[in-house]
């Protein structure tokens, strides 16, 4: 299977729009980033499904 540019330009995109997304339900920005380059779209599910985190006291 040969890849084309544009495939990494999405996936790299998908990442980044994953990590602002992670970020405005307070997660780590940068760990779901780095997660995304790995698993992409899953990532996304993840993000979405997962409830927000508890707050801190």
């Amino acid at each position: 299977m040969q890849s084309s540019p544009e495939f990494f330009v999405g996936w790299g995109t998908l990442s980044l729009i994953n990590a602002g997304l992670a970020q405005s339900k307070g997660r780590s920005g940068f760990g779901w980033w780095f997660a995304s380059l790995f698993v992409g779209p899953l990532a996304t599910l993840l993000i979405v499904a997962l409830p927000a985190p508890a707050a801190r006291r």
